[in-house]
């Protein structure tokens, strides 16, 4: 009989090289492949969908496991073996469909990137890897382009398109953050005592911020920082509770927030809009010499592709007179 399998985030269901001697349906969760291309040996990856096979060719076949399989977070799936799957398959004309039509979609994919290929020449595997975010964004598939931004980021953090993959990778995770609420699962207005999830914590809060709720959302982003000190997310938190403070017309602690977060963390990505706000504070205040020296330091400082601070500081320039 087929077996189900529970596989928590970041677990391999098999590696390449593997023995393939089982036929995996996704039942519920994100699976992720990893395989080799044939030509450069840079890693690709294709993201299986729920009710989707995968590891069907290598078993069918009888040869050794191509890819990686990963699950990306908590996942179930159902592992027939080969001849429990022959009979399964052949019994049931829907299944058959299905096994053609993934096949389909997956000859499909290798046409596209095939096409994109002949058209760019030569496309890069940091390119290709920011346009996967790009189209699971556009198909409003924010999961996967959150994975996508993410990793681009990781592997390519001073690339081409790191400015822009840092926003988009913030629209994802906001616009999954609306999703989740949507769909009647809205977090709490702050982060459960004891909680070990603080990526979780994180999207919860960015959620109350897409509601106006700045200041929930500050007091939820504080007990980020404060319970997940020097991590990732404490970093994320600390540029997002000196923007809530700017929100709520508090300019006086942005500005002193803001002002030791700079020591803090000197190699923020978002030093420029942090700068940048701190000037507008000031510009609040009636300090406009102060604000003028800040926007002008923004300008200054190295900007990435797709950078909006850029325009945000010349547009306070103009508006200063400057």
């Amino acid at each position: 009989m087929p077996k189900t399998f529970q596989f928590g985030a970041g677990s391999v269901i098999y590696f390449k090289g593997d023995p393939a001697e089982k036929v995996f349906i996704l039942q519920n969760g994100m699976v992720n492949l990893v395989y080799q291309d044939m030509e450069t040996g840079d890693d690709l990856h294709d993201m299986v969908q729920q009710g989707e096979f995968f590891g069907v060719k290598s078993a069918l076949g009888r040869y050794a496991r191509e890819e990686n399989a990963v699950a990306l977070k908590n996942s179930t799936v159902v592992a027939f073996s080969i001849p429990e799957f022959e009979r399964f398959a052949t019994a049931n004309v829907r299944i058959i469909m299905k096994m053609l039509t993934v096949f389909s979609t997956q000859l499909r994919r290798v046409h596209q990137r095939l096409a994109i290929q002949l058209k760019t020449e030569e496309q890069n595997p940091e390119a290709g890897l920011f346009s996967l975010g790009e189209y699971y964004l556009k198909q409003k598939r924010y999961e996967y382009a959150r994975y996508a931004f993410d990793r681009y980021l990781t592997y390519y953090p001073s690339g081409k398109n790191a400015g822009k993959a840092g926003v988009q990778l913030e629209l994802a995770e906001r616009s999954l953050a609306v999703d989740t609420a949507d769909a009647g699962k809205a977090p709490p207005p702050a982060v459960p005592s004891g909680s070990a999830d603080p990526a979780k914590a994180y999207y919860q809060a960015l959620n109350l911020v897409t509601q106006e709720k700045y200041q929930q959302a500050y007091m939820t982003f504080k007990q980020i920082e404060d319970t997940y000190g020097g991590t990732e997310w404490a970093a994320k938190s600390a540029f997002e509770i000196g923007r809530c403070l700017y929100i709520l017309n508090k300019f006086e602690e942005c500005i002193q927030y803001y002002s030791g977060m700079l020591n803090k963390y000197p190699r923020h990505p978002d030093l420029r809009e942090v700068v940048f706000f701190i000037g507008q504070s000031n510009e609040r205040q009636g300090r406009k010499d102060r604000a003028l020296a800040l926007y002008q330091r923004v300008l200054s400082m190295p900007a990435s592709a797709g950078d909006g601070v850029t325009v945000k500081a010349k547009r306070a320039l103009d508006g200063l007179g400057a």
